[in-house]
């Protein structure tokens, strides 16, 4: 295993200690893994909703919005269509909640059995039988161009809310929500499904605010170099829409001529902190003659954000989190934004405080989705972990007491290992609306029988996947190699197609390349999943087939398809012929990229607020990997069953003024090899929790270790 430490300036780790008052042991991370900009530094550094991107970037964000109220005045009937996945069960139970919460009549439909993915020709002639006159996709959608063409000439109107990616045709949706089309106007791709509806969520809150639509002008002046500096910007659903900066020398040039007068000449509120100070700096450019009428901040911003009382605009932006981030450091009028912003969050607690309450199960279906833990995912996810490790949902205390994690500190782990494949049995295993129903529900009687069927059925799947397991794998070793380790293709009649993605996975693990694992659903239909390493790009790869499959979609690395049985054989052909033009991926050794060296002296239980900075993690954001040099091997113990073959290390290192317990998976036959109890090592390893028994400790889950050879066993 090769072991990577990217090289870093010392100057640069200077540059992010000042401007951002980090540790040395943080900056070398951040620096090594090239966050240093100021836009992707702030999403690990703050975790205030002042900071994500305002849901009206997306182009279609105004017509959603205005469609549903108009659909509240009218008491129309809407039907959410939902996928059958965690996110698309999160995304379908968020969206319900906050429609019924606005007295809406609001059913909902997802993937039942056997059910295809998304809507269906027959569920929109359904939805015009039931009187619908909206529906909603969730984490669907994009690629239903027929069905709701269908739907649109039916006179049903469709709003898309979506995260995959578009084929070439986009659907005659009213409205698309989807930040992977092109030209959308949102800033981040990289949402899932609930993150999407999230926004959607806090767009209509928004719209029932004295804010929408509305246009505000923000204003400081100060003195500069012998000059008035005047900055203003305009404001406007929670976006910058345009702004002017302007350096006067007073008595030089008239008012007329000024940037600024024409700017702020529009009739919209011009709003200050301080107006009798803001009045001084615009007398002395353009002299008495000019008045500009402004409203002043101060008092509201002094009640709701005490802790700024009385500070003017220089003075917090020496201290402001806001100005860090500014294209220009400690810009005034940018620290006056994000007062006005954290005010208007305050004056609207639904916008604010209170809408942590939908990013727990954003939390949960971001995760289980595995999207890219980086940029606003980052505030969203975590909120929503400490929403669930405080003050979680009634409907989810069940599962989270069944797992141990009621009242705990959860991570990202706890979510991946034990609360999103509970709620993805559901799916898997063709019953999603016991998921739904489960979220939903207000009772407690019900909500403890829905979580005990959840738990069923997460027993049932995994039955399931270790029969299928272990009668797959000769078919499966048998493609790989038929295909020449391009790609393993498993048909098997002992795979339910509620696990076909759980297979793919686990055959992509075992041999590290494309996987595609299909299963017959009866009445003459096929399905089937496909997980591929990166550098293979599932969906480009589908396309080959479009003409074949019924149906397909997903992400680069992650998809699915159906097709008709009858079509199965040509398909199959098909992929032979295409694989044949294509070459191997490339096998690469295996290496471990290393975030930070750790001194001794810095090897503190202190170190773990580092790797907490950079929680969560997850894709495009693994966990901190640290290295120490020169560690001693106190004990080591082997854990695990001996039967299985596989068995485990349970160490005590001693480094630094502290001993450090860890645990080294797999790695039995390295002791008394590669290190034994007594050595000096070096070690690359993890930081984290362990709770065992009600007691939490810190824990090492070592990577890779060795021992560091004497000079007199060294040989020339």
């Amino acid at each position: 295993m090769k072991w990577n430490k990217k090289k870093i300036d010392v100057t640069e780790l200077k540059r992010l200690h000042d401007l951002f008052g980090v540790d040395v042991i943080s900056a070398s991370v951040l620096a090594r893994r090239n966050i240093t900009s100021k836009n992707d530094i702030k999403f690990f550094l703050e975790n205030e909703l002042i900071y994500l991107h305002s849901p009206f970037l997306f182009e279609d964000m105004g017509e959603v919005v205005d469609r549903i109220n108009e659909a509240c005045e009218e008491k129309e009937k809407i039907r959410i269509f939902g996928d059958r996945d965690v996110d698309g069960i999160t995304s379908t139970s968020l969206l319900k909640e906050e429609l019924d919460g606005m007295g809406l009549d609001v059913t909902w439909s997802v993937p039942d059995g056997d059910d295809p993915y998304g809507m269906t020709l027959d569920k929109v002639h359904k939805a015009k039988e039931d009187g619908i006159s909206l529906i909603i996709t969730v984490d669907c959608g994009i690629s239903e161009v027929e069905e709701i063409a269908l739907s649109r000439q039916l006179g049903i109107d469709t709003i898309v809310l979506d995260h995959h990616l578009a084929g070439e045709t986009l659907p005659p949706a009213i409205a698309i929500i989807d930040p992977k089309i092109e030209d959308c106007g949102y800033p981040f791709e990289h949402l899932a499904g609930c993150g999407v509806v999230s926004k959607v969520i806090w767009a209509l809150r928004f719209s029932q605010t004295d804010l929408y639509n509305e246009s505000v002008i923000l204003l400081h002046a100060q003195p500069g170099n012998e000059t008035v500096r005047i900055q203003a910007l305009k404001f406007r659903n929670f976006i910058e829409t345009d702004r002017v900066v302007d350096e006067i020398s007073p008595g030089l040039i008239k008012a007329s001529q000024s940037k600024i007068i024409p700017f702020l000449d529009c009739g919209l509120p011009i709003l200050v902190l301080d107006a009798a100070t803001e009045k001084i700096q615009l007398t002395a450019a353009f002299g008495s003659n000019v008045d500009i009428y402004l409203q002043d901040l101060r008092a509201d911003v002094d009640k709701s954000i005490p802790q700024v009382r009385g500070k003017s605009l220089f003075n917090l932006s020496l201290v402001s989190h806001s100005g860090r981030y500014s294209l220009i450091e400690h810009d005034e009028l940018d620290v006056l934004l994000g007062l006005f912003q954290s005010l208007c969050l305050r004056r609207y607690p639904r916008i604010g405080k209170e809408f942590d309450s939908v990013l727990d199960l954003v939390a949960i279906g971001t995760i289980a989705d595995m999207m890219p833990m980086v940029d606003e995912n980052r505030i969203l996810v975590r909120r929503g972990l400490q929403v669930l490790s405080t003050v979680p949902r009634m409907s989810l205390v069940p599962l989270l007491t069944a797992k141990g994690l009621l009242g705990k500190k959860i991570g990202t782990t706890e979510i991946g290992w034990n609360i999103s494949p509970l709620i993805n049995a559901a799916g898997r295993m063709g019953k999603p609306d016991v998921a739904v129903k489960m979220l939903l529900a207000d009772k407690q009687e019900e909500i403890e029988e829905l979580s005990r069927q959840l738990i069923a059925l997460n027993k049932q799947r995994q039955k399931l996947g270790d029969t299928a397991w272990t009668e797959m794998q000769k078919e499966a070793k048998r493609s790989y190699e038929y295909f020449g380790t391009k790609m393993v293709l498993v048909e098997h009649t002992s795979v339910n197609r509620g696990i076909t993605g759980l297979m793919a996975s686990r055959l992509l693990t075992l041999f590290g390349a494309p996987a595609m694992v299909i299963a017959r659903t009866g009445e003459g239909s096929i399905t089937g999943s496909m997980r591929s390493p990166e550098g293979f790009n599932i969906r480009d790869f589908l396309a080959n087939f479009d003409s074949l499959l019924d149906d397909y979609g997903g992400h680069a690395c992650a998809g699915g398809f159906s097709l008709s049985e009858a079509n199965l054989p040509t398909f199959k052909k098909q992929v032979e012929d295409v694989l044949d033009t294509m070459d191997c991926l490339e096998e690469q050794e295996d290496v471990i990229d290393i975030d930070c060296t750790v001194p001794p002296q810095y090897m503190t239980p202190k170190l773990l607020k580092v790797s907490e900075t950079f929680e969560p993690y997850g894709e495009q954001n693994p966990a901190v990997v640290y290295q120490i040099s020169g560690a001693r091997v106190l004990d080591a113990v082997f854990i695990g069953n001996a039967g299985s073959g596989v068995r485990h290390l349970r160490l005590t290192l001693s480094y630094g003024a502290y001993k450090w317990p860890g645990v080294y998976w797999r790695a039995s036959q390295k002791l008394d090899k590669d290190f034994a109890v007594g050595d000096s090592v070096d070690c690359v390893f993890r930081l984290g929790r362990n709770n065992f028994r009600g007691q939490e400790t810190l824990q090492l889950t070592i990577m890779d270790m060795h021992r560091i050879m004497k000079k007199e066993d060294q040989t020339v």
